[in-house]
């Protein structure tokens, strides 16, 4: 039995159809809505993550018979399995194969989760050693794919915790207006990490420059750490 059906069984085997139910409703994959279509098991995601980290061996044709299923758990197991392979090769050329399979695979990575738990420990660590790239990052940001354009904003909590801030606000400056909410959150939660994690007064001269125009959705994420005197003048401010 070849380990790509052993993978399938096994997460088949941990089904939970309740949870399911709960999931379908939570990642909105109801007709017209973003995750339409999307399809769960119901297994929680530390399961999916042990499961998924048994399997490193798999090839890039196993993988993609994965990020092909319309089972969200089989989608995401593949990610996992991606970035412990991406993590584990010192080897910059394997590096940049396994970033190359990921970007020629973005229309399978097609829920926040699945961007949000795979992106900046692939693509973003990748940009860190490979800065001549970078431009990947605004590329993603113009995509129609509203995964893509989620890419490019969270890839950058990479470089936030290396204590950089510039990329971060360089993509929340080119997302601020975009039409979508889960952008809008993305871009308020990786400004809340730059005030975190590299200096709160970037956080807040970004803020004091954009606020007229900030969703209020992004702005509520961004300034989630700050004081509460700090959020209300911010709030009162929009």
């Amino acid at each position: 039995m070849s380990n790509l059906i052993k993978i399938t069984k096994e997460l088949k085997s941990l089904a939970n159809k309740p949870q399911a139910v709960v999931l379908q409703r939570f990642f909105k994959t109801g007709k017209g809505q973003y995750g339409e279509g999307d399809i769960f098991l119901g297994i929680k995601v530390p399961l999916t993550r042990k499961i998924a980290l048994k399997y490193l061996s798999l090839d890039f044709k196993d993988i993609s018979s994965l990020l092909k299923s319309k089972i969200h758990e089989f989608r995401l197991a593949a990610l996992f399995i991606l970035v412990a392979q991406y993590q584990k090769t010192e080897d910059r050329k394997v590096k940049a194969k396994i970033v190359s399979f990921y970007l020629r695979n973005t229309k399978y990575i097609n829920n926040w989760d699945l961007v949000d738990l795979s992106v900046a420990k692939i693509l973003g660590d990748y940009l860190i050693l490979e800065e001549k790239k970078i431009k990947i990052l605004s590329t993603l940001a113009k995509s129609k794919n509203l995964w893509e354009r989620r890419m490019a904003m969270v890839a950058t909590y990479a470089f936030i915790q290396k204590g950089r801030a510039e990329e971060a606000l360089d993509l929340a400056k080119k997302l601020l207006h975009d039409n979508h909410d889960l952008i809008h959150k993305a871009v308020g939660w990786m400004l809340r990490e730059v005030g975190k994690r590299t200096d709160k007064k970037k956080l807040k001269s970004f803020l004091d420059e954009h606020i007229k125009n900030m969703p209020r959705t992004a702005l509520r994420y961004a300034i989630e750490r700050l004081s509460a005197v700090e959020r209300e003048y911010y709030l009162n401010k929009k």
